[in-house]
Formats: structure tokens, C-alpha cells, sequence
């Protein structure tokens, strides 16, 4: 069976082949679009939609939960060197995470790592919750060698499947550990810069001024971010630099903010005023919205995105909730030899901007 994948078969040299788990998610996405950059790599994206082959990146189109399926559709990757691995399915609660996140790691890995004979790398995606950080307070600055703490975690369960799977192979493993990630990427559950870019869009159209809508606290916490596309140039670091074998690294843009700070900038941004904090549930308040920003596509000349691709409310009121600290140490990825950085604020201003030249917001 043929899916449209690329022949080495009369390559003079051998390169790179990434398999990008998670092609479509705001992680997977920005990775992509940064391997397109590096003329060494060949490019395979998954995801359940799959994607129109595009240059050097394929696109397949799988369903992880199935292993069958799985078999089916990868059993020709045997090219592939690098999985990058950025999928995820949300589910209610955090017990409820463990299996179907596991299936499908475990699954791809089962499937690729029997064909692929020249495998050297599997890179996986984790974050804060390793740490604990959605569960409370917790020990700030968090380092990658803090204790682990009372399961059920789904990041934890795919890393000691991993570090077991890989005993006495050939490939490395790296785990990164970003804050909270903020890039370009539509349909995706978690992408709060859509969420303040949309709120703030429909905030000025209904000609009111932008409130901070999270927990009393939360304004005045300290906390971080990570940059799509620093985060990609990392992930590539951690998997092709000797150092960032089998190794977990915290990737963050560098510098710390709190949002009684950041808030009036972005306000400023959307040439909005500010009011006092006033807590409310996005996932209810903007439930209602979706006629008024199918009005505003058309009012605008919009691209037509449906509302449920661009509001992701209830990742926005569970980062709103921290009314607490919320960083980790991002040193250790700086000793190992990675060492970009970004501004947060310029970060925020540059991804609204982008959503607006995409025509995503007014």
C-alpha cells in the first residue's frame, strides 16, 4: 500500500526523516513549519485529518487508538530517524487522561520502532503537570529533578513507558517540558493566545473594556510562557545533540510576568481600556457568542473559521485559575547548550498581529 510517502532509494546521502505525531496541533504545527527550515530533514506528519502533501512534508492520515490502523498506515516508515511525538486527547478528569494518551504513544511507538530500522531519537511532549502545577501550589521554581508525586499523570506514565521501552536499544528519548504554549494553530484545545486575541476581539465589538475574567489571585502571580516556534528549535536541539539524551528539560521563553502587567499592554494592543478583574467563567459567558462572531467574519471579511476552532474557553479559565506561582527552572536546557529566549510580550503582540494577517481576528 502506498500513501504517498518519499523514496530514498537513490538518495547520495541519507537524511533526516521526522515523524511529527500531532501534525495539526499548535506544537506539531510551528515543529513543522521550523524543520521546513533545515534543508537535512524529510518531513511525515500524523494526525487523524491527515493534510495535503506540501513540498517536503507527507502528511498521514491515522487513528492512534488503533493499532490496527496503526500497522495499516505505518508500516512503510521505515525511513523514519526522529519521532517527534505532540499528540493528545483530552478527556474530563486527570484518571480519565491516562489511557487513550498512553494507547497512542505506545502504539505509534510499537508500530514505527519495528519497521524503522535506523530509529535514533523519540522526543515526547510534556509539561507543568509533571510538576503537579495543575493540581495547586506547588514547589517553584519546578527543576526536572523534583520528585514525582501520587499518580494518576499521563505525561509521567508515557515517560516511564519510554525510558522502559528504550532499555538496551539504540535510540535516545528526550522529554520537553514547556509552559504554557503559545503559537499560531486552529481546532486545538489549548491555545491561549487565540483565546485572548478572541475574547479581546469580541470584548471591542460589543464595545466594553477587557477584563481580566480569572480567580481572585491569579492577577498578581508570577508565571511564564513558551514560544511556539522557540519551542520547536528546542525539541529538534533535544533530539539531535548527544547532551539531550535521555533527558527531560523545562523550555521556557526566559523571562517571568504577571498578568497585572501584561493585561493593560495587551489591552493597549487591541486599543481597548482596561477595567478591574471581575471573575466569570469564559466557558460560560462566551458560550452564547458564536452567532455574534459568524457576524463578525462576515462584517470584517474574515477567514470563515468556525467559532469552535477558535475558542478554546476552558483551557483559558484553567489558566486563569493559577492563583499561584506558575514556573519552572529553565537552566538545565542552558548548562546542555540550548540557548534561545524571547520576550513574552513581544511574543503575545507578534501572534495577534499574525492572527490578524491571516485574517483570523478583526
Amino acid at each position: 500500500m502506498n500513501h504517498g510517502l518519499m523514496d530514498f532509494s537513490n538518495s547520495k546521502e541519507q537524511k533526516k526523516v521526522a515523524l511529527v505525531v500531532g501534525a495539526n496541533g499548535v506544537i506539531g504545527h510551528n515543529l513543522i513549519d521550523y524543520l521546513t527550515t533545515l534543508n537535512d530533514w524529510e518531513i511525515i506528519g500524523l494526525s487523524r485529518r491527515g493534510g495535503e502533501q506540501d513540498g517536503r512534508v507527507k502528511y498521514v492520515a491515522v487513528d492512534l487508538l488503533d493499532l490496527d490502523n496503526c500497522k495499516e498506515k505505518l508500516n512503510e516508515l521505515t525511513e523514519v530517524t526522529h519521532i517527534f511525538y505532540t499528540a493528545y486527547q483530552d478527556r474530563p478528569t486527570w484518571a480519565e487522561l491516562v489511557p487513550p494518551n498512553l494507547a497512542m504513544l505506545t502504539n505509534t511507538l510499537e508500530t514505527v520502532e519495528e519497521v524503522a530500522t535506523n530509529l535514533q531519537h523519540v522526543s515526547i511532549m510534556q509539561g507543568y503537570k509533571v510538576y503537579g502545577g495543575h493540581l495547586g501550589p506547588f514547589k517553584t521554581p519546578a527543576r526536572e529533578t523534583d520528585e514525582h508525586f501520587m499518580p494518576p499523570e499521563f505525561m509521567l506514565e508515557q515517560q516511564k513507558h519510554l525510558e522502559k521501552q528504550q532499555l538496551g536499544k539504540s535510540w535516545s528519548w528526550s522529554a520537553i517540558r514547556p509552559s504554557v504554549v503559545c503559537g499560531f494553530g486552529l481546532g486545538n484545545p489549548m491555545n491561549l493566545a487565540m483565546v485572548i486575541a478572541v475574547y479581546a476581539s469580541i470584548s471591542k465589538e460589543l464595545n466594553l473594556p477587557l477584563r481580566f475574567p480569572g480567580k481572585p489571585g491569579a492577577y498578581d502571580k508570577l508565571l511564564e510562557m513558551t514560544d511556539a516556534g522557540l519551542l520547536a528549535k528546542a525539541i529538534v536541539w533535544a533530539a539531535t545533540n548527544e547532551k539531550g539524551a535521555n533527558q527531560a528539560f523545562n523550555i521556557n521563553n526566559g523571562d517571568l510576568f504577571r498578568w497585572n502587567e501584561m493585561w493593560p499592554k495587551i489591552a493597549r494592543h487591541f486599543e481597548l481600556d482596561v477595567a478591574p478583574p471581575l471573575p466569570m467563567s469564559l466557558d460560560v459567558v462566551m458560550a452564547d457568542k458564536e452567532s455574534m462572531w459568524n457576524a463578525m467574519i462576515e462584517k470584517y471579511g474574515l477567514e470563515q473559521t468556525p467559532y469552535k476552532d477558535v475558542s478554546s474557553w476552558g483551557f483559558g479559565d484553567f489558566v486563569f485559575s493559577w492563583d499561584y506561582d506558575m514556573f519552572a527552572d529553565g537552566s538545565k536546557a542552558r548548562r546542555f547548550g540550548f540557548y534561545e529566549y524571547i520576550d513574552t510580550e513581544e511574543m503575545f503582540m507578534s501572534i495577534f498581529d499574525d492572527f490578524r494577517r491571516r485574517k483570523i481576528i478583526p
